[in-house]
């Protein structure tokens, strides 16, 4: 500057102190708004890493906390009928369980019988309810419906449950006893030995294949009433419709297995998240098959169906798969809409 002083004349030296002050004030106005700038930046990079950690909690709490008692205290029971892929259905949630955070138990019964004595009805019903432990819980087992509301607890458990064609069901039951399946091949069955075919059975009118043994989803639904095991009783057949459209959450069919797993996933993600998926990939979730199964000939199939027994079986499966294909409908329809 103190040269400009010297060579300048004085009017230009002011000049050009004037210009080197606005300069230096427009260089320290940009300098304040890019500060202004990152501050800004920051406040909104600090505001979505807030926004993100919250949304991490609520997640997590969805998933670990206990402020949904009624999905946290949930029960399911499955009182699979014998022979229906419930064996498969049932692998799936032990295969979930971990992932889900879920339990899963395997109702014992005495002699494996489907009904429970009055003790075992009680304590089953108490056991199940005040388990808090145990909850949410996934119970399994070859027993008849119970009606909880008769112990005067609160918070009943929902009921879900399979289906299948009576005659295959029966014929799938006959092989089985005698000759197992692919799920435990080495276990010995109560009829093995037996090399008689489900035919031969039926030309010879043999017990294990006859018409009164076609009478077991029709009790199982109905449950511990006397009059749901008296054989051919039009009052069991229609307690067990009752019971399924006013009981269960969703009854599926066999023949449909994948579509029924999907709606469950669908309605139930707390216990089925990633079922569907795991049905169609997974080597235990496939159905098992029972071994020499041989199909019936059209005499043997004709020849059940003139029973009472039958139509009274097959009036309910066909009841049951009717409700399961109206819900299925209403549940795509309601995809669609979304």
């Amino acid at each position: 500057m103190g040269l400009l002083r010297i060579m300048m004349p004085p009017k230009f030296q002011l000049l050009a102190v004037m210009a080197f002050g606005v300069a230096m004030l427009f260089i320290e106005n940009q300098i304040q708004k890019l500060e202004e700038s990152r501050a800004k930046l920051e406040r909104t990079m600090a505001r979505h890493e807030v926004r993100e950690v919250e949304q991490r909690r609520t997640r997590d709490g969805l998933r670990d906390s206990p402020a949904l008692p009624e999905i946290e205290d949930l029960i399911i029971i499955y009182n699979r009928v014998p022979k229906t892929a419930s064996t498969s259905f049932t692998n799936i949630a032990y295969d979930l369980c971990g992932k889900n955070r879920f339990h899963v138990l395997h109702i014992n019964t005495t002699k494996n019988n489907p009904v429970m004595s009055l003790q075992d009805q009680m304590r089953f019903v108490r056991n199940v309810t005040s388990w808090r432990e145990m909850k949410p819980g996934f119970y399994h087992g070859h027993v008849a419906y119970l009606d909880f509301t008769k112990f005067g607890v609160k918070g009943k458990p929902v009921y879900i449950n399979i289906v299948r064609d009576p005659i295959e069901r029966l014929v799938s039951y006959y092989y089985f006893l005698r000759f197992g399946d692919d799920y435990r091949p080495g276990l010995r069955r109560r009829k093995q030995g037996d090399k008689k075919t489900f035919d031969e059975c039926m030309s010879s009118g043999g017990t294990d294949c006859a018409p009164e043994k076609l009478w077991l989803q029709i009790p199982f639904f109905c449950g511990h009433y006397s009059e749901c095991w008296n054989v051919g009783s039009r009052w069991a057949l229609e307690q067990a419709k009752y019971n399924l459209v006013n009981e269960y959450l969703l009854v599926g069919v066999t023949e449909e297995l994948e579509d029924f797993i999907m709606m469950l996933e669908a309605a139930l993600p707390r216990f089925f998240r990633g079922a569907t998926e795991l049905y169609r990939t997974g080597k235990k979730s496939h159905l098992r098959k029972t071994s020499e199964k041989k199909p019936p000939t059209k005499e043997s199939i004709s020849k059940l169906q003139q029973s009472h027994i039958w139509k009274m079986e097959n009036e309910f499966y066909e009841f049951a798969l009717e409700q399961f294909q109206f819900v299925r409908a209403h549940s795509q329809r309601e995809y669609c809409v979304h």
